[in-house]
């Protein structure tokens, strides 16, 4: 590559705030170092008024090529992201979530990996409730194809809302699947068993925001269910061991049906990496 040519995807439904959709949109077109070519927006199903007003805003006002591509019912993010890939022009696409803000540098740092050959360039992220400024918790992602793979087999080893990929890597293993609120998780480890060239930027490229319900969303039967089908398929595929399995099939089950108060602090305490499902 010798041009920055990328896609900025960016999925949107019905519960995303039109304020934070606007400040997400600005940093990582407007206030960016380096601009995607084009913003391919995803519209999960029908939205209300206030929200599709704005996504005609940031159409008529975006200073890069931007279109809505809309979903005429609300099918879930695996769906909305795979539509997006089809939808977008060039070869490679950074991830960005409606209501989370990108660094000024983000996509430069990440373009200057990809140019060296990379198909996958995550970063590390904080957390915040309300304000980008006030960080509840930082997530630093590991470093190295080797210790990546190894982080992969208990945690997720990339913050999903942070990727930026080669569209060809997604392509060559069929996108992204349906695996509850897993999507993410699953999607990285196929990569890393096809082969794929992954890489960390350790720093905080992102900041994610994070409501006073995550931690009851990260949890339940539903997502002990979830996360034991997805240890069941690590194995079969023979991504981790036996004894790997048992492990995670136990900490990660009771980490899930954990109350949420208790995740939470044991979150922060082990947030260097997160967790499956995590985001």
């Amino acid at each position: 590559m010798t041009r920055a040519e990328f896609s900025l995807l960016l999925p949107v439904y019905a519960g995303d705030d039109p304020v934070f959709l606007r400040r997400a949109f600005e940093s990582s077109v407007q206030q960016q170092t380096l601009r995607p070519s084009e913003a391919v927006i995803v519209q999960d199903g029908p939205v209300p008024a206030a929200l599709a007003a704005e996504l005609e805003r940031i159409v008529e006002s975006s200073p890069i090529p931007t279109r809505v591509v809309a979903l005429p019912e609300n099918q879930g993010l695996t769906v909305a992201l795979n539509t997006g890939l089809e939808a977008v022009s060039y070869p490679v696409v950074a991830r960005m979530d409606a209501d989370d803000v990108s660094v000024p540098d983000r996509f430069a740092r990440q373009w200057g990996l990809l140019e060296q050959g990379y198909d996958l360039v995550g970063t590390g992220m904080t957390e915040f409730e309300s304000d980008p400024a006030v960080v509840s918790a930082t997530r630093v992602p590991p470093v190295g194809a080797e210790r990546i793979r190894d982080h992969a087999r208990s945690h997720n080893p990339f913050n999903h809302p942070t990727m930026m990929y080669r569209t060809a890597a997604l392509e060559r293993i069929g996108g992204y699947e349906p695996f509850g609120k897993m999507e993410d998780y699953w999607l990285g480890v196929r990569l890393i068993a096809d082969g794929a060239r992954v890489e960390n930027i350790p720093d905080p490229l992102l900041n994610y925001r994070v409501g006073s319900g995550a931690f009851a969303r990260r949890g339940g039967w539903s997502e002990a269910k979830t996360e034991w089908r997805l240890q069941r398929e690590l194995l079969r595929m023979g991504f981790v061991t036996r004894g790997q399995y048992a492990r995670n099939v136990v900490l990660k089950g009771a980490y899930r049906l954990m109350p949420a108060w208790v995740k939470r602090i044991l979150f922060r305490k082990i947030v260097g990496g997160g967790l499956p499902g995590d985001r």
